[in-house]
């Protein structure tokens, strides 16, 4: 009653308690938590990075060094690139090829801090150098005297070495740094400027030492790089697939269901005949792997046999439903 004879009074109460309800660390509280969770699960997830990378790399070292010692270095063998730098320079100059590989990557690892980022100038400079401790200090024994066997699994260890590097953040070869920073310069791109660096490479080779050694030597190289691209891209290798039928419904629902993969659907218009007569349609596009390519074309053909596809290589995909089940059978 007192209230209502004073309506002052009535106002400052109600502010008070709204006041009050605002303040209340409840509201706070989880905000804080989640927060925390967020923070903690990001330190996670870097943890888990930086663990499988420094694995890869090891793995990278390994293996790059196993292909040298065991294949390449016994036979007087070479490969593209930097690494066949200093193994032609450790043929001709007798210095250790532990040695070369550092103070000729040093260069490479510079220009890699100012062209690609300290992390990885730094991780590069770590694997170089562990690399070149493995051959200082670890024997590995020499496999086979068979020419061809040398270059190709030569090549295959080293390829996989450089390639399992890669996808933990670093490169055993400063070639690929090379080829970006002169890309950025020339305006050419990566692929050709690293093929034109072999060419003078195996040309040195075959002048230096013998063109015998150089052909093999080049064999080396493409088993190197075959491996090096089978590490990288994966078996997975992914294929977009564009598709354009009058049955895009039951096509996009085969897709989700019996491929278990993500689908994005256009709207586009089909044009035919000489008149460029155009109707509506519905243009669907999926990502699947290489493996499920047999079976996506099979069952697209049960739905539409007149379909109209485009098939296109995918090198990398993020999120979406890629990798959420396993290969269909």
């Amino acid at each position: 009653m007192e209230s209502e004879k004073n309506p002052f009074w009535t106002k400052k109460l109600m502010r008070r308690l709204l006041d009050y309800e605002h303040r209340k660390p409840k509201n706070i509280l989880p905000d804080s938590a989640e927060d925390q969770r967020q923070e903690a699960r990001e330190q996670s997830q870097a943890v888990r990075r930086l663990l499988k990378d420094v694995v890869l790399i090891i793995g990278g070292m390994c293996s790059a060094a196993f292909g040298l010692e065991s294949f390449l270095l016994p036979s007087n063998f070479i490969d593209g690139g930097v690494t066949g730098i200093s193994l032609l320079t450790a043929e001709l100059s007798g210095a250790p090829l532990y040695l070369l590989l550092v103070l000729i990557n040093t260069p490479f690892i510079i220009l890699a801090y100012n062209t690609v980022g300290h992390r990885f100038a730094l991780k590069t400079g770590i694997a170089i150098l562990g690399l070149a401790v493995l051959l200082a200090t670890a024997h590995f024994p020499e496999v086979t005297h068979d020419k061809l066997l040398v270059a190709i699994f030569g090549g295959f260890f080293l390829g996989a070495g450089i390639g399992l590097s890669i996808r933990g953040g670093a490169v055993l070869d400063g070639t690929e740094v090379l080829a970006i920073f002169l890309s950025r310069r020339l305006g050419t791109t990566i692929g050709d400027l690293v093929i034109a660096i072999n060419i003078l490479v195996f040309s040195a080779a075959a002048y230096l030492l013998s063109v015998e050694s150089a052909l093999y030597s080049m064999i080396t190289y493409l088993a190197a790089s075959k491996t090096l691209d089978f590490i990288i891209e994966g078996i997975e290798e992914y294929t977009g697939v564009t598709i354009v039928s009058a049955y895009s419904e039951e096509i996009k629902q085969m897709i989700v269901d019996v491929m278990g993969r993500g689908v994005t659907v256009y709207k586009g218009k089909g044009g035919f005949g000489k008149k460029g007569e155009a109707t509506d349609v519905d243009i669907i596009y999926s990502v699947v792997t290489r493996l499920e390519i047999n079976k996506f074309k099979t069952e697209v053909e049960k739905i539409d046999p007149e379909a109209f596809m485009v098939l296109s290589s995918v090198k990398e995909t993020r999120g979406g439903m890629i990798k959420k089940r396993p290969l269909a059978h």
